[in-house]
């Protein structure tokens, strides 16, 4: 995925262009004691699958993590084997600006195009993943999507 394109636009604004691409989600519950994530980690690295984002929290006994795999076919057989269940889904993954605001110009982009954004998290390389209710919406706006930010 190539760099956010930056172009100068009216009014001392910078209008820029954001890459997309989609991306498998993971979600697995586990049980909120140590060792469950360390389990999950080594099921998932054993299958030599790297972990390209994740994010997780734990909500009273239970722990919810959501990850994106560089292999989700691996990382899927890697899990159906060690017997932890999982559900998954598409997601938006998109490159922009590693500047203050833009989190929200996308979030405002896609709200006003009447798309919910359910889950954010960023991979390692600073993309971020987008969870929404219009997958095929959300990638036809990210497609055409101007973000101003203040020069």
């Amino acid at each position: 995925m190539s760099a956010p394109k930056a172009t100068p636009g009216k009014g001392g604004l910078r209008i820029m262009r954001l890459e997309e691409t989609m991306a498998t989600e993971f979600r697995v519950i586990l049980e909120n004691r140590p060792g469950t994530l360390a389990t999950l980690g080594g099921v998932v690295g054993d299958a030599k699958v790297n972990i390209e984002a994740i994010q997780g929290m734990s909500i009273e006994r239970a722990g919810i993590v959501q990850f994106v795999p560089s292999e989700p076919a691996k990382a899927a057989r890697a899990l159906d084997s060690a017997g932890i269940h999982y559900t998954k889904r598409e997601v938006l993954m998109v490159q922009v600006l590693d500047e203050p605001g833009t989190l929200g110009d996308v979030a405002l982009v896609m709200s006003k195009a009447g798309i919910n954004i359910d889950s954010v998290h960023v991979t390692t390389r600073g993309h971020l993943v987008l969870g929404v209710d219009d997958l095929a919406g959300a990638i036809q706006v990210a497609g055409g999507m101007a973000v101003m930010t203040g020069e």
